[in-house]
């Protein structure tokens, strides 16, 4: 699909957004954008951390379960 369209007319394209949005807006799209991810990936981990601990409580409450 993208086989269309040139390295010239993507900087084209990157121009216009540049002179569109100015550098600054951009840089603070890009922070923002970045910080969504990074957060997006630390709730991930936590929530398979938490998952994780909570199998591990029930698989010693049914082994303890087993051995009375």
């Amino acid at each position: 699909m993208l086989s269309g369209i040139s390295v010239f007319q993507l900087l084209i394209i990157l121009l216009i957004v540049v002179l569109l949005f100015g550098t600054k807006k951009l840089r603070n799209i890009g922070a923002d954008l970045g910080g969504a991810i990074r957060n997006f990936r630390k709730a991930s981990q936590e929530d398979d951390d938490s998952n994780d601990d909570e199998q591990t409580k029930t698989i010693e409450g049914q082994s303890r379960k087993e051995d009375d």
